[in-house]
């Protein structure tokens, strides 16, 4: 009588794991090669939410195509140098901060002293966004600023008056604080009051202040704190301290006061 066979041996089951985990393996890797230009697609027309949300320039209901059109009709892309203040003639395209924060020679290492935000590293250059009237004047500038909350990297993006002084908006695009207590700095009503408020001094130094228990009525520099969230308070107040400060967006701003974006 014929042996009959054992399909069902370990090594032909684990034959049978194996090219099923190659088969999956490869239609992952194939599903993220193929989704990869569309996440970066829904990537930059996030951004430019943002930005006009920010610049006031966003209103409901308008497409992806709405967006596309106003930003790139209102929106002007540059590069600052941050050493110097000065906008360069790169293209902002052509430029990766993500890459240069991981290089030693674009980038810049912070001691715990010059880092209140707890950024670690700066980049060199940084981009930055003006925004202009329908006549074509920067009326403008939107700056990213970030820094650690409590819990996560706080990601913001301020527009300016071309004062280079006066807030005309804030929003905070990537967080992960607590949902009602650090969370709120998404809250439109806390954002609102940034509106109007300086976030520099007659001097040119860093003076918006986010006060625990509120602020008093009428101080143009000061905001109020987030109620039960002192640390994510502490890490707003923290960010604005580096990025409109001297190792931040301080010479930029300089610039913007003795009328850089004149010939912006």
């Amino acid at each position: 009588m014929a042996e009959v066979k054992n399909n069902d041996s370990i090594s032909k089951t684990l034959l049978v794991v194996l090219v099923l985990c190659l088969v999956c393996s490869i239609v992952v890797a194939g599903s993220a090669v193929g989704l990869k230009p569309l996440q970066q697609e829904q990537r930059a027309l996030d951004k430019q939410r943002n930005i006009l949300a920010v610049a006031g320039l966003m209103q409901e209901g308008m497409t992806k195509d709405d967006v596309s059109a106003v930003f790139a009709e209102r929106i002007t892309a540059r590069l600052v140098n941050l050493k110097t203040g000065e906008l360069m003639d790169k293209d902002p395209a052509k430029y990766n901060q993500a890459l240069a924060l991981k290089d030693p020679q674009m980038s810049t290492s912070l001691d715990a002293s010059q880092d209140p935000a707890g950024i670690k590293r700066r980049s060199n250059i940084a981009e930055i966004y003006l925004v202009r009237d329908e006549q074509k004047r920067v009326q403008e500038v939107v700056l990213p600023i970030y820094g650690n909350g409590l819990w996560s990297m706080m990601y913001a993006f301020v527009a300016l008056d071309t004062d280079g002084r006066t807030v005309k908006g804030i929003t905070y695009y990537d967080q992960g604080e607590t949902p009602g207590l650090g969370g709120e700095v998404e809250n439109p009503n806390w954002r609102a009051q940034f509106v109007g408020k300086k976030v520099l001094d007659d001097n040119g130094q860093p003076a918006l202040k986010v006060v625990k228990g509120g602020a008093r009525p009428g101080d143009d520099f000061a905001v109020d704190g987030l109620s039960g969230a002192t640390l994510t308070s502490n890490g707003v107040q923290h960010s604005f301290d580096f990025w409109m400060g001297e190792l931040g967006f301080g010479p930029f701003l300089k610039n913007v006061r003795e009328g850089a974006l004149n010939n912006g």
